[in-house]
């Protein structure tokens, strides 16, 4: 393991060089190692550099070969985070020596994994970027739970948004967002909305009943992951109550009562198992 030494030169990204370095941007998925693709681990297994997110498991980073360097660069609120600039200047550094180079995100790169940006910058320095899409914590935390996303009776479609907005940005319009969410019987999958919490179950009453059902879920994936379910009216105080924390998803809509009928199936099902064995 190492970590990032600033580089020598300040100035602007130097163009490629053709040095036949290369760079994949890839999802490590929610934590479960048994959750990457197969094409995600062959391009860990392939990297000479790995530059990793905070929130990428170890499990995961042992498919690093031996002979590779491993970088991390975390970036989680509330943490000492890598500056984004800096992380951008270490893959085209990294690229241009000829390594072939991996950034691995956990999630899937490009919901809130800022690697739009990433890939914005190498493209403006000549470089070719590949993204392997990894499994987000939003789907696999409810399905976890044995709940789906969608339902043709509870929810026509889904929305991925963040509770934690950029310095200088006003943010998400919930109230704007919970009356489309009702109109248009949405699933609103909330992203790093744990520390404003408060806020948004205010601001989503204004157009959900507080009787709307809520799965917040911990580490999704994860051996030690935690989940409380919940109403929109209750949010912050199960929160609290529960001492639940960041990496959490949020869950909003009528397809979490499938929480509830997943429980109880599977507590029809254990006596059959005893049965059986």
């Amino acid at each position: 393991m190492s970590s990032p030494t600033q580089p020598s030169s300040s100035g602007p990204a130097r163009p490629h060089l053709g040095t036949g370095g290369q760079c994949t941007l890839v999802g490590a998925g929610p934590g479960d190692p048994e959750l990457l693709t197969i094409k995600a681990l062959k391009a860990i297994q392939a990297a000479t550099v790995l530059l990793v997110d905070d929130l990428v498991s170890d499990a995961i980073v042992a498919h690093a070969s031996p002979s590779a360097r491993i970088v991390y660069v975390g970036k989680r609120g509330g943490c000492k985070s890598t500056p984004q600039a800096f992380i951008e200047k270490l893959m085209l550094m990294a690229v241009n020596e000829g390594e072939n180079v991996v950034r691995l995100k956990g999630g899937d790169p490009f919901i809130f994994g800022r690697g739009g940006e990433e890939v914005e910058h190498l493209r403006a320095a000549g470089v070719p970027v590949t993204v392997i899409n990894g499994i987000t914590a939003g789907l696999a935390g409810l399905t976890s739970l044995g709940a789906p996303l969608t339902h043709r009776e509870h929810a026509h479609g889904v929305v991925f948004v963040t509770g934690h907005a950029k310095p200088g940005d006003t943010g998400t319009d919930w109230k704007a967002l919970a009356r489309t969410a009702r109109d248009a019987k949405l699933t609103l999958v909330i992203y790093m909305g744990v520390s404003g919490a408060a806020t948004i179950e205010q601001e989503l009453l204004s157009g959900l009943p507080a009787h709307t059902p809520v799965a917040i879920i911990q580490h999704a994936s994860l051996r030690h992951q935690r989940h409380a379910i919940t109403t929109l009216g209750q949010l912050q105080a199960t929160i609290t109550e529960q001492g639940l924390g960041s990496p959490s998803v949020i869950v909003v809509g009528d397809v979490v009562r499938g929480v509830a009928l997943a429980t109880q199936d599977a507590a029809e099902a254990a006596p059959q198992a005893r049965c059986a064995t």
